[in-house]
C-alpha cells in the first residue's frame, strides 16, 4: 500500500481566505488510481519553515506531493525549500510533468517545480492550479508504484506488470 502526503502551499488557503481545491482533488485522483493508498492532505503557508516542517512530519511516507509555490511570485519558494531538504535530485519526474503540462498550456514554461528524495521518500512539486494539479496527479499515479519499489532498492522487475 502506497503512503502519500499531499501538501498544499498557499498563504491564502492557509489563512482560510479560500478553500484549497487542488490538494483534495489530487487525493481523489490518487484514491481512484491507486486502490488502497493511504493519502493525507495538509495546507501550509508559503513559508520555508512551514513547508520544511510539513515535509519532515511526513518522511514515513513513500511520496510527498506538494502543490503550489512553484511559479514566479516572490513568495513561491517551494522548489528551493524542497531542494535544500533533499539528499538526491530526481529531475526526470519534474521534466516529464512539465513537458506533458506544456501540451495543455504554454504557461507551464514558468513552472520551477522540483523533484527529489529524502531517504526513501520521493518529493514531487505540482503546480497549484487545479487543472495543473489534476494533470500531474493523473500522470504520476501511473508510475508511483514503480518509483517506490526503486526507491526501496527493488529492481525493475519488482514493480513491473507481468
Amino acid at each position: 500500500m502506497l503512503k502519500v502526503a499531499v501538501i498544499t502551499v498557499s498563504d491564502r488557503a492557509a489563512r482560510g481566505e479560500y478553500a484549497d481545491l487542488s490538494g483534495p482533488r489530487i487525493k481523489e485522483i490518487l484514491e481512484v488510481r491507486l486502490a488502497g493508498a493511504e493519502i493525507t492532505v495538509a495546507v501550509v503557508p508559503d513559508e520555508a519553515e512551514a513547508i520544511a516542517a510539513a515535509i519532515r512530519t511526513n518522511l514515513d511516507r513513500d511520496y510527498i506531493l506538494t502543490c503550489g509555490g512553484t511559479g514566479l511570485s516572490p513568495r513561491d519558494i517551494t522548489p528551493e525549500t524542497c531542494a535544500r531538504l533533499c539528499d538526491r535530485d530526481v529531475p526526470g519526474l519534474s521534466e516529464w510533468l512539465r513537458r506533458e503540462s506544456l501540451k495543455e498550456t504554454p504557461h507551464a514554461v514558468f513552472s520551477r517545480a522540483y523533484s527529489g528524495m529524502i531517504g526513501h521518500t520521493l518529493i514531487v512539486n505540482f503546480p497549484g492550479s487545479l487543472r495543473g494539479a489534476e494533470l500531474c496527479a493523473t500522470l504520476l499515479a501511473g508510475v508511483m508504484e514503480h518509483g517506490r519499489a526503486m526507491a526501496q532498492g527493488g529492481g525493475h522487475e519488482s514493480s513491473e506488470k507481468k
